[in-house]
């Protein structure tokens, strides 16, 4: 019987984080599913979905513990609740860029809320920090409900923009490949 468990790691970033702790879950027979790692201001972090074929969290936990203390991580392992479906609707990407201040994230993000888009990827930069005007960059994949119309969604991305003073491109994405 297959296993699936969910783990997150922070910690400051090194080399050879990623080999130790793939290194670690291989001996336990896991199999990643989906991970996400990025590095943020010297902060390395990274979350996984595993299979293993058999196994408690305790034992997971157990086969990161080295890993964990050579590297100086937090980690943490959990089974993933009734919660984790996965968003079902159309892709799309949507980058945001304009002068950096504060809110860009809260107002784009509340407003797909407001039409029930799920935000299953987003990644900010601030480009040009020393500039006198940094510009501000984000990244978001959505999954829009067959209920939200495209035409309803550039409308009401177009309003935040002109709020915010951004520009909001808006893609929809053909291939489900990540």
């Amino acid at each position: 019987m297959t296993r699936r468990f969910v783990i997150t790691a922070v910690g400051d970033d090194r080399p050879g984080i990623v080999a130790a702790f793939t290194g670690a879950l291989l001996e336990l027979e896991a199999n990643l599913e989906d991970t996400a790692m990025t590095l943020l201001e010297g902060q390395f972090a990274m979350v996984l979905v595993i299979a293993v074929p058999m196994g408690e969290v305790a034992e997971v936990r157990d086969a990161l513990s080295a890993v964990s203390r050579s590297f100086g991580l937090m980690v943490d392992v959990r089974e993933p609740g009734s919660a984790a479906l996965v968003p079902t609707g159309r892709q799309f990407s949507l980058t945001v860029y304009g002068a950096d201040h504060s809110g860009i994230v809260h107002r784009v993000a509340a407003v797909l809320a407001g039409l029930d888009v799920n935000v299953v990827d987003l990644a900010t930069r601030v480009i040009g920090r020393d500039n006198v005007t940094p510009v501000y960059a984000m990244l978001l994949d959505l999954c829009v409900p067959d209920a939200v119309g495209d035409d309803a969604l550039r409308a009401a991305l177009d309003e935040v923009a002109g709020e915010l003073g951004v520009d909001c491109t808006l893609r929809a994405i053909d291939a489900d490949i990540f």
